[in-house]
């Protein structure tokens, strides 16, 4: 399995009062200096969103349009690639918090993204969060704490997805159920005759077409080192997408794909399957549905590139990963977390020692 590409894609921007680099303020359409409070407005693309046609990419013309090569950096630990820039002020892997050796960088391409939903919560806003939910957590490590409260290891990145769009045409078969209740005698415990109601089905056979348009099946485009994104976090209201602009990935760092758009094409279709066995268990009706048979065309098939926003803060536990995500649009979080062995023994302990006592008490 390929590793995760991280990379900085973005052109530097140099401040115009002191020179430093300009970075993305959550939340805005501007780029600002931390140093001396410079602030400049990224260029908004005033068309929409473009849909790519699908065939034509999966035959292997334009996959190269909008290429650039940018530095990588491998992390000897964890094997994840990412790209530093000169000024990053941090040489730690995004993923797992290793030194970054900057000798070791290597040249790559990737295909610009078409559309990005920015950060809308700061680092800050995110640590908060981190804050407020790893004091939630009952027998935590005391040092779970302070690594994910360090800037240091939490880190805004811009995850890349696929979306898929296409006209859908199918016809089905199968067949409708339909609750009716039949009233039944019997003898309870005692030998007395008594009535209940019983639930039947009234199976008949069904066919019909279904047809729709099915619009931005999400398809996750890289395989994390870390997992899967937990699904709580997972969720982002794309209707915020922005046509792609560099500016918006200033500060954060970005994930190459490492999913091709072929095998991600086949995930949508199963995407698309499953929305076109409940539609057609919608036209279908009744109580209950069977799918005998379920045969769909797709039409007019469209993709785009995406980047969305996470922060991420990994942490090491006993030559343990853990590492934590807060979706960088709504704020939600989830993550995996260790468990301090003395808490829960301790606690244990405790709590034998309370019945303990009161055992006692109450046998004087």
């Amino acid at each position: 399995m390929s590793e995760p590409t991280i990379l900085k894609s973005e052109i530097k921007k140099a401040c115009k009062n002191c020179g430093a680099e300009l970075k993305y303020k959550p939340g805005t359409t501007s780029i600002i200096c931390e140093y001396c409070g410079h602030e400049e407005q990224i260029n908004l693309d005033t068309d929409p969103i473009k849909e790519l046609p699908l065939r034509q990419y999966l035959q292997g013309q334009g996959n190269q349009a909008n290429s650039e090569e940018i530095s990588i950096l491998h992390c000897k630990n964890c094997g994840a690639n990412q790209h530093v820039e000169e000024n990053y002020k941090s040489l730690h892997c995004v993923y797992c918090g290793t030194p970054l050796i900057r000798e070791d960088a290597k040249t790559e391409q990737w295909i610009l993204p078409g559309a990005v939903l920015p950060f809308q919560l700061t680092q800050q806003q995110a640590i908060l969060r981190f804050k407020k939910w790893v004091n939630g957590l009952w027998w935590a490590p005391d040092d779970l704490k302070k690594a994910t409260l360090d800037p240091q290891f939490t880190k805004g990145l811009y995850l890349p997805y696929w979306t898929f769009d296409a006209q859908l045409y199918g016809n089905y078969s199968g067949m409708r159920g339909d609750y009716y209740y039949e009233t039944q005698s019997y003898k309870d415990s005692n030998g007395k005759r008594q009535t209940r109601r019983v639930r039947k089905t009234r199976w008949t056979p069904a066919s019909g077409s279904i047809k729709g348009f099915i619009d931005d099946t999400l398809i996750s485009a890289s395989k994390q080192h870390t997992g899967k994104v937990p699904g709580g976090v997972s969720l982002w209201d794309l209707k915020k997408l922005q046509p792609f602009e560099s500016g918006f990935l200033s500060g954060f760092v970005t994930e190459k794909y490492t999913i091709p758009l072929k095998n991600g094409h086949l995930q949508s279709q199963e995407e698309m399957r499953s929305i076109a066995n409940s539609w057609a268990r919608r036209d279908i009706g009744g109580d209950e549905q069977q799918i005998s048979n379920l045969d769909i065309n797709l039409e007019e098939e469209t993709f785009k590139h995406i980047l969305l926003p996470v922060y991420i803060s990994a942490y090491r536990y006993k030559n343990k990963e853990y590492s934590f995500f807060v979706n960088g649009e709504n704020g939600s979080i989830s993550g995996k977390r260790p468990y301090s062995f003395w808490k829960i023994f301790l606690t244990i302990l405790a709590v034998l020692l309370i019945f303990g006592v009161v055992y006692l008490f109450a046998g004087k």
